[in-house]
């Protein structure tokens, strides 16, 4: 299934002479992985943040310290500044990003482990108007699954939003 979403992304950022960027935390790289995994994609892959820690977001994706603190490095917030700071840092035309808890342990009753938050940034082609939506989701599983299963959706998320903005 996964390879499926990644040949439909390809296939749409060929077609439209587009680049994605994406800014990783609880995946660790795994979406830069999947993506480089396959042959060409340089062509459409532009780069990836691995910003494990809150240092990181903020000096390599300009997330402000004080949301970090206010909401959490696992907020929609969060996730949205990540998406936008990663479309910003490079020359991509859209942008994802990922942080949540993917276990076993780190979890708490209002962000329980499998808790991940995602964003998507994106420029219109029209007026290059930079636009953002976030979501958050819960998975089940172990660390491996809770990985798995948010590159996943955070990939297939990213081929609807470019099929509806090209």
């Amino acid at each position: 299934m996964i390879d499926n979403v990644l040949n439909d992304l390809a296939e749409l950022c060929k077609k439209n002479i587009s680049q994605i960027s994406c800014a990783e935390s609880c995946t660790g790289g795994l979406v830069a992985k999947l993506i480089t995994d396959r042959e060409g994609s340089s062509q459409w892959f532009e780069r990836g943040f691995v910003t494990y820690s809150n240092l990181a977001k903020e000096e390599m994706l300009g997330v402000d310290k004080g949301l970090l603190s206010e909401a959490g490095a696992v907020s929609e917030v969060v996730a949205e500044a990540m998406a936008k700071g990663a479309l910003t840092h490079s020359s991509a035309q859209y942008a994802l990003s990922i942080t949540g808890i993917a276990g076993p342990g780190g979890g708490t009753e209002s962000k329980p482990v499998g808790m991940v938050c995602f964003g998507w940034a994106y420029y219109t082609k029209q007026n290059e108007q930079m636009l953002s939506t976030t979501t958050e989701q819960h998975f089940s599983g172990d660390r491996e699954a809770v990985r798995n299963q948010s590159a996943f959706f955070a990939l297939q998320r990213l081929v609807e939003i470019i099929r509806i903005n090209p």
